[in-house]
């Protein structure tokens, strides 16, 4: 990536509405944004102060003026003191299309090249503003589909994970230079810690890893969602079930058997769990090849899920083909949540047995949108630890981040024993300098460019 270039983007969405933003980033940024913007005030852009709205007319080109394109808001933001810690300026215009367009080819003519995805906040990680958990969680939170995503998002954002990284990299720091200390001076006590001391320290600091990548179980159910399967016989309620998770009617609900031939998948809020919902066809023998064919797509999501809602109808009494379910379902049953539905309706199910195979029951009216609220709480129960804060603790919530924390672990530990056993200090410190090295991938210091391409290509143009 080119970062000694000067670009610009829209950072609004496209299309009609108040106002579109076009941000400016770069050596440049003030120089080109001066050769479009004429501030009305009679200074020039670049003595504008810090932070400082100014408004002023916009022109093809401000040098020969004529017929302007639109009047504006600019507001410069010198470096270091600005989101990319480039010089920046973000011009503020009506937010028609093509007036949009119209400015920002203007920047573009005065010398900006258009910014990749993700590259504005791209810039503000190399310049160190950010690290890359920080972008990570930027870019959840704005991807946020429920209150949670958004509160853990922003937990990220202001950087807890990463402190907490940094208190473990600088305990990891002051052993290492107390190993190299005996390493380089054996017949000398220039050490700052003594054998034991070190190897409580190690010890602490793998205890410190271990319970922050404890939060991961959490962390991911509330970012990335768990894999949710929705099933059972026909007409027992299921699509009504997802229709309330959901919050739509987002799957047709008919009294007439086979009327969800295929896999429907939304993502969803359930009490503070994200699901990555699924509603699958109803489990019977059936003639029709496309029903067989969602049928046996059904098997498949439920052997993939993370949870699975079995769903059976409360009014009536156990059916062979719910018995075949209970029978597929007996050695996932620590992912089952048995779901009485109709509960409107009077009980003759046999609920003894659905607790005898599946440990408890979960009674809802999904007519009536009953229940739904002690479903959620048995969600939250499996997925979510909640002596954590997600607002003001230190949340893992990627599978990367885990990886590096899982990495870093593992090392700590072979330098336990190392040490435990009066082992050679030099592979002592070898472990314990390369945990720090796998620490520091959290937040970017050690990671390769082909992950942090990845994590910037997701970011929309213009952030």
């Amino acid at each position: 990536m080119r970062i000694n270039d000067t670009i610009a983007a829209l950072s609004t969405p496209k299309g009609k509405g108040g106002i579109a933003v076009i941000r400016i980033s770069g050596a440049d940024a003030v120089e080109v944004a001066g050769r479009v913007f004429l501030p009305a005030c009679g200074k020039p852009l670049g003595e504008i102060e810090h932070s400082r709205a100014v408004y002023g007319r916009i022109y093809e080109n401000a040098e020969r003026a004529g017929a302007p394109i639109d009047d504006g808001i600019a507001t410069v933001f010198y470096a270091p003191r600005s989101f990319s810690g480039e010089d920046t300026v973000e011009i503020s215009c009506h937010g028609g299309l093509l007036v949009s367009e119209a400015v920002l080819s203007a920047l573009l003519s005065a010398g900006a090249r258009h910014a990749e995805a993700g590259e504005f906040t791209r810039r503000a990680f190399v310049n160190g503003k950010l690290g890359l958990s920080e972008a990570e969680a930027l870019s959840n939170l704005l991807e946020a589909k429920s209150h949670s995503q958004m509160k853990l998002a922003r937990s990220g954002l202001d950087g807890h994970l990463e402190k907490k990284c940094g208190e473990i990299y600088s305990s990891l720091k002051e052993i290492l230079s107390s190993l190299y200390a005996k390493i380089d001076y054996p017949d000398e006590d220039l050490a700052d810690m003594g054998s034991g001391e070190m190897r409580k320290r190690v010890g602490d600091a793998l205890e410190e890893v271990k319970k922050t990548a404890s939060t991961y179980k959490s962390g991911r159910a509330i970012a990335e969602g768990i894999k949710t399967v929705i099933c059972g016989r026909p007409n027992v309620g299921k699509s009504s079930l997802y229709n309330r998770i959901v919050g739509r009617e987002a799957a047709i609900v008919t009294d007439i058997e086979g009327t969800t031939r295929d896999i429907l998948e939304e993502t969803a809020s359930l009490g503070g769990v994200t699901l990555r919902l699924c509603d699958t066809a109803g489990l019977r023998s059936s003639g029709d090849r496309v029903e067989r064919i969602g049928i046996e797509r059904a098997y498949t999501k439920i052997d993939e899920a993370e949870l699975i809602l079995a769903v059976f109808d409360g009014s009536c009494g156990l059916t062979d083909e719910d018995e075949e379910l209970i029978a597929y379902l007996f050695d996932k049953k620590e992912r089952v949540v048995a779901v009485v539905n109709k509960s409107e309706l009077a009980a003759k199910i046999d609920k003894q047995r659905l607790v005898s195979a599946f440990g408890e029951i979960i009674e809802i009216s999904a007519e009536l949108e009953d229940g739904i609220e002690p479903l959620a709480a048995v969600a939250e129960s499996r997925f979510l630890d909640k002596s954590i804060d997600i607002e003001n603790d230190a949340v893992v919530f990627g599978a990367r981040q885990n990886a590096a924390l899982t990495k870093t672990a593992e090392l700590l530990c072979g330098a336990l024993e190392i040490l435990a056993c009066e082992g050679e200090i030099d592979a002592a410190a070898f472990a314990v300098e390369t945990a720090m090295a796998a620490l520091c991938e959290l937040d970017g210091r050690q990671v390769g460019e082909d992950i942090v391409s990845q994590i910037f290509s997701k970011f929309c143009v213009g952030k």
